[in-house]
C-alpha cells in the first residue's frame, strides 16, 4: 500500500492526478500504449516531475486507470445485483456496462496492458468475475435467458458493443444501443418497452468504413462517396 493510497491527497495534488489520468486516457485512446510520461506531462501542461511523483512509470499509470475502471464496473454490478428480478438485474448490468464502454475508447488498450496478475488488480478482477457469475446464474436459473448463456457471453457482448461504439463514436454516438438490444434479444432477454433506436443512415454507415492511412484526417465521408 503506497502512502498515496493510505491517505487522501491534498486538493491540488488530486486535481493534478486527475488531470494526468484524463490526459493519459485521451492519448491512449488516440495512439495506444506508445505514449510516454513526458508526452502526457506536456499534453496536460504540468511538469514532468509532477507526473513522476504520482506515477513512477507508464505501467503504474495504466494500472491506476484499470483500477478506476474496474471500480466503476464493480459498482455497476453491485447495484444491478440489488434487483429482486434476475431479468432486470442482468439487463441493467449489461446496458450500464455497455454505456460505460461506449464512452471509453481507451478501455481495450488499458485492459490489454494492465498488470492483471498482480495484487490488488487480480483481486479486483476476480471480485468482478464473482459478481458477473452471480448475475448470470440467477438469470439462467430464473429462465430469463437461454439456458446456455454464460459469463463469457457478458464479456463478448461488451467487446462487440465496444467495437460498434468506437466506430460510430463521432458519427452516431447512440447507435450501439440498437445493436445491444439485438444481442439481448438473442440472449433470450425480453425486449424493453422503452428500447427503440433508429438504424444509421447510409451516409453514416459509409463514414464508419475504414480508410487507408493516407486518408486519415480527410473528409470522413469521402471514401464512401467515391
Amino acid at each position: 500500500m503506497t502512502p498515496e493510497r493510505q491517505r487522501p491527497l491534498r486538493a491540488d495534488a488530486e486535481r493534478n492526478r486527475q488531470l494526468i489520468m484524463r490526459t493519459a486516457e485521451r492519448l491512449i485512446a488516440r495512439r495506444g500504449p506508445a505514449v510516454t510520461l513526458n508526452e502526457i506531462a506536456r499534453e496536460a501542461g504540468v511538469g514532468v516531475g509532477t507526473v513522476y511523483r504520482r506515477f513512477p512509470d507508464l505501467q503504474a499509470l495504466i494500472d491506476a486507470l484499470f483500477t478506476e475502471r474496474f471500480t466503476t464496473f464493480l459498482r455497476l454490478a453491485a447495484a444491478a445485483g440489488q434487483h429482486v428480478d434476475p431479468t432486470q438485474a442482468l439487463r441493467q448490468y449489461l446496458l450500464d456496462a455497455a454505456q460505460r464502454r461506449s464512452e471509453d475508447r481507451a478501455l481495450d488498450t488499458i485492459l490489454a496492458h494492465a498488470g492483471t496478475d498482480t495484487e490488488p488488480i487480480a483481486r479486483m478482477r476476480d471480485e468482478l468475475g464473482r459478481h458477473v457469475d452471480g448475475l448470470v446464474r440467477a438469470a439462467v436459473t430464473a429462465g430469463a435467458v437461454r439456458e446456455d448463456f454464460a459469463s463469457a457471453d457478458v464479456y463478448a457482448f461488451l467487446h462487440m458493443i465496444g467495437a460498434v461504439a468506437d466506430r460510430t463514436h463521432d458519427i452516431a454516438p447512440g447507435a450501439w444501443r440498437r445493436y445491444a438490444e439485438v444481442l439481448l434479444l438473442g440472449f433470450g432477454l425480453q425486449r424493453s418497452p422503452a428500447a427503440h433506436t433508429s438504424a444509421m443512415t447510409e451516409e453514416q454507415i459509409r463514414r464508419t468504413w475504414p480508410e487507408p492511412a493516407s486518408r486519415q484526417g480527410a473528409d470522413p465521408g469521402r471514401a464512401g462517396r467515391a
